[in-house]
């Protein structure tokens, strides 16, 4: 499964669709620290992106990183914070 990583100077967030993480199960373990905008998610690199790979690995799937950085601050910031359910 390919996950698009980004990254600005400061921090960084592994983008993958929602639905991967309700078929999951693990879209109710997913901190406030992430970001959501549509149907993508944003996954702070520190504890729920490793959630994210640790349940994608449970299930035999390897994950792919396509990295992408800048140097100014993220636009991913300024997103939603995320919360499970959509309103």
């Amino acid at each position: 499964m390919k996950i698009t990583v980004y990254t600005d100077p400061g921090h960084g967030w592994g983008a993958v669709k929602r639905q991967v993480l309700t078929d999951l199960g693990i879209a109710n373990k997913v901190s406030t620290y992430s970001y959501q905008r549509g149907q993508s998610v944003y996954l702070e690199e520190d504890c729920d992106l490793s959630l994210l790979i640790s349940a994608l690995r449970t299930k035999g799937i390897t994950p792919v990183f396509d990295e992408r950085h800048t140097d100014k601050r993220s636009p991913i910031r300024s997103y939603d914070t995320y919360r499970a359910t959509l309103a």
